[in-house]
C-alpha cells in the first residue's frame, strides 16, 4: 500500500515534499532518522507552527507503519523551537563551565564530582530529569569522532549532548567513562577504601580500564546515590528525579557541598570536645592484593557448604537430649503419696 494512500489530502503535500527531498539527497523517507528530519526542516524554513505540522504528519505516517517517529528526538525539537534551543545552548555553556571546575582527585570529593559531572552533561541536553534518573548503562552511547553522547530509551526517543558543552573544554565521552570507571571498579572490588586510594591526588589514572567492567552490563542503573563516606548501595536502585534536580540546581547556584570526609576524633578528643581535623586523624592505608576478596568469598562459600547440615545435626542432638531426659525422669519417678506434704 503506498504511503500516500494513508494521508489526508491536506497532508499529502507535506509528505510529498519530504519524500522528494529525501530521494534527491539519497536518504530514507520511511523510516527516517531524526537527523534526516532535522536537516529537512532546516532546508525548508517556515514558521514554527508549519514545522510542527510537518513533524506531526511525518510522525503519524511512521506510527502507522510501525516505525519510531523521528519527531520525538530532541534534535528535531531543537530545529522547531529556536527560542528553546538558544536557552538550552546557554544552559549547556554554563553547565560545561561548571563541569570543567569540578575536582578530579580527592576522596570522596572526586567520586561525587565524577557522578555530578555526568548528571550535568546529561542535563545539558534538555531532557526531563526523570529521563536522566531512569537511564541505564546501555542507554548512553558515544561518538569518539565528534565527542558527543547519544541518549536513547525503549520508547524510541533520542537526543545527544550539545556542542556548547565541548566548547567549555569538557569532553562528554571522558565524563561518561570516568564515572563508569568508578562503577566498574566497585563491581570488581566493592571497597571504598581501595577506591579512595585510587582517587587521591596523583592517582588520577589508576582507574583507567575499569569502565569495561560495567559497560558490558547494560541493564544496571547508570546513576546511583552516594552517602557522605562514599558508599553506594550494594544493589543500586535508580536515583530519583528529585535528587537529579537538586544536584543540578545546587551546582547552578554554586552551592554544591564540598563532600569532605567527616573529621575523625579519638576518645580523648571527644571527651574534651575537641575534634581532630582529617590530617591529624588520618590512618595509613591498608594495601590489599588483588586476590583478597576472591579468597574471602571462596572461604565463605566453603564454610557455607561445610556448615550446611549444622541445623539437622543440632536438631538430632536436641532429640537425643530430650529422649535421655525422658528416660532419666522415668527412672527417678516415685509414686505420689497423698499423706506427704
Amino acid at each position: 500500500m503506498p504511503a500516500t494512500s494513508m494521508l489526508l489530502q491536506r497532508d499529502l503535500h507535506t509528505w510529498t515534499l519530504f519524500e522528494d527531498w529525501c530521494t534527491a539527497h539519497d536518504l530514507s523517507a520511511l523510516p527516517a532518522t531524526p537527523q534526516t528530519l532535522a536537516f529537512f526542516l532546516g532546508a525548508h524554513p517556515a514558521a514554527n507552527t508549519t514545522h510542527r505540522r510537518r513533524v506531526a504528519v511525518i510522525g503519524a505516517l511512521h506510527d502507522r507503519f510501525g516505525h519510531s517517529s523521528p519527531g520525538r528526538s530532541e534534535t528535531v525539537r531543537a530545529a522547531i523551537d529556536t527560542t528553546r534551543t538558544a536557552r538550552l545552548n546557554e544552559l549547556a555553556s554554563r553547565l560545561g563551565a561548571i563541569v570543567a571546575q569540578l575536582p578530579v582527585s580527592g576522596w570522596p570529593a572526586a567520586m561525587f564530582a565524577r557522578r555530578d559531572a555526568l548528571i550535568l552533561v546529561l542535563a545539558s541536553t534538555g531532557v526531563p530529569y526523570s529521563y536522566i534518573a531512569d537511564l541505564r548503562v546501555g542507554d548512553v552511547t558515544w561518538d569518539l569522532t565528534d565527542d558527543i553522547l547519544h541518549l536513547g530509551t525503549a520508547n524510541g526517543s533520542s537526543t545527544r549532548t550539545p556542542p556548547a558543552v565541548a566548547v567549555a573544554g569538557v569532553s562528554p565521552v571522558l565524563v561518561l567513562r570516568r564515572w563508569c570507571e568508578v562503577l566498574g571498579f566497585l563491581n570488581r572490588y566493592p571497597s571504598t577504601t581501595m577506591l579512595g586510594e585510587r582517587l587521591r591526588p596523583g592517582n588520577e589514572t589508576a582507574l583507567i580500564g575499569y569502565d569495561t567492567n560495567v559497560l558490558s552490563h547494560g541493564g544496571r542503573p547508570l546513576l546511583t546515590s552516594i552517602d557522605r563516606w562514599g558508599h553506594t548501595p550494594l544493589i543500586a536502585p535508580t536515583i530519583s528525579a528529585h535528587a537529579v534536580a537538586d544536584i543540578v540546581a545546587a551546582h547552578l547556584r554554586d552551592a554544591a557541598p564540598d563532600h569532605l570526609l567527616p573529621a575523625r576524633a579519638t576518645g580523648s578528643s571527644i571527651e574534651s570536645g575537641i575534634a581532630l581535623d582529617e590530617s591529624e586523624s588520618y590512618s595509613p592505608a591498608v594495601h590489599l592484593d588483588t586476590q583478597y576478596y576472591e579468597r574471602g568469598i571462596a572461604a565463605r562459600a566453603a564454610a557455607h557448604a561445610h556448615l550446611g547440615s549444622l541445623t539437622s545435626v543440632l536438631d538430632d542432638v536436641e532429640d537425643r537430649a530430650t529422649s535421655l531426659l525422658a528416660a532419666l525422669s522415668e527412672l527417678l519417678d516415685v509414686p505420689e503419696d497423698d499423706d506427704h506434704c
